[in-house]
């Protein structure tokens, strides 16, 4: 660790806490402070990323929620953005090494890339340590390559409609889906006419983990936030 402030940004995993990288884990357990992303829901405040936090038992008063509002503009997260960095940048100033944490890997698709664009602004120290993303635990998970050979894949999130998915499935062998709630009504033909095959995983790395290939399983099932789909092509041009 340096001993001058530092911003460390590590990737805790797609959900099982020991798929966190030995670097990552001697990081978080040296920080002064750890930044972890939170979200309202009905329920109260819940954090994907602090239950893997809380594995390693590293100490509630090094913990800083930084709470988003996912069902509400945008422009209330990027307050809350802007606020983080602030508060980032203030220990820095002190000499502290300080964390940012996001679940799977903190360059995808992370909350983290809001505050990466301050930090490059105002030139502050920082270390990118990177994870394993979901769809390497889901292939690991189903026992399946993700990719062979000279194979394409695609990842794409909120999948829009049937005709694009039709143009994916032409241009890449392997199609990964992430956040796929409305996703279902546009793969269901292709599966069954037998132009895609399915792999399905929800809450990886969690105890409530469930895998599925059959798509007929899913019927009536409430795909949750950390699900995901990868489709294996048999149309690819």
């Amino acid at each position: 660790m340096s001993t001058t402030g530092k911003i460390y940004a590590v990737s805790l995993g797609p959900g099982d806490p020991e798929l966190i990288t030995v670097k990552g884990l001697k990081v978080l357990k040296a920080c002064d402070v750890i930044f972890y992303p939170a979200s309202f829901q009905e329920e109260g405040v819940r954090s994907y990323a602090r239950s893997i936090l809380d594995y390693y038992d590293l100490g509630d008063k090094r913990m800083v929620p930084v709470i988003l509002d996912m069902k509400t503009d945008r422009a209330y997260n990027l307050e809350v953005y802007t606020k983080c960095f602030f508060e980032m940048k203030a220990l820095v100033e002190t000499g502290a090494q300080v964390c940012f944490v996001s679940e799977g890997d903190v360059s995808f698709y992370s909350t983290f890339v809001y505050i990466l664009q301050q930090i490059h602004v105002h030139q502050l120290p920082l270390e990118i340590i990177a994870g394993v993303p979901s769809f390497l635990l889901a292939t690991a998970a189903h026992q399946a390559p993700l990719a062979l050979l000279r194979e394409k894949i695609a990842i794409i999130p909120l999948l829009k409609s049937e005709a694009d998915l039709q143009q994916y499935l032409q241009q890449f062998e392997t199609v990964v889906l992430i956040k796929v709630r409305a996703a279902m009504q546009y793969i269901q033909p292709f599966v069954a006419i037998g132009k895609v095959t399915m792999l399905y995983s929800e809450k990886l790395g969690t105890p409530d983990q469930q895998l599925f290939t059959d798509i007929s399983a899913l019927e009536g099932h409430v795909l949750p936030y950390f699900s995901l789909i990868i489709l294996k092509s048999n149309i690819c041009a």
